[in-house]
């Protein structure tokens, strides 16, 4: 038993989709808590916030938000996984490479890590604990 623990000869495939489940809740629901200060300040927020694409401050926050609030939101529930992820993704490449200047030093560690992981969990899939692949085995399963 303890053997098998240490040594697997094979990947599990319900482990994997819990390792999947819990890495998408807690970073997920860690990006969605930005979102959140973001949209509850938005008003003072729209003044002061960084427009590092020149598409206007509003604008810039209120992707950042959808980024960082809805789409973590939707990335948690492993709804429209992949097509979530990707505005996440961007909003962690701005952070990392435009708004700190791709520096630890800066305060870009954090941006750092999150880009990271969700292009791994972007890789990995979203696992068979998700609304995705609820859909796809259930509501769309083909009848014979």
């Amino acid at each position: 038993m303890i053997y098998k623990f240490l040594f697997p000869t094979k990947a599990n495939a319900t482990n994997m989709s819990l390792l999947l489940l819990a890495a998408r809740i807690i970073f997920a629901g860690l990006l969605m808590r930005h979102g959140l200060q973001k949209l509850t300040h938005f008003e003072e927020m729209s003044t002061t916030f960084a427009d590092p694409i020149g598409l206007g401050v509003s604008l810039s926050l209120s992707l950042a938000i959808f980024g960082e609030l809805f789409c973590s939101l939707a990335c948690a529930f492993g709804f429209l996984y992949r097509l979530s992820m990707i505005p996440m993704i961007f909003t962690m490449c701005v952070a990392f490479f435009i708004a700190h200047g791709a520096s630890f030093e800066q305060g870009g560690e954090l941006a750092f890590v999150n880009l990271v992981v969700f292009v791994l969990i972007y890789i990995a899939g979203p696992g068979k604990y998700s609304l995705d692949y609820y859909m796809t085995h259930t509501l769309f399963k083909k009848k014979a």
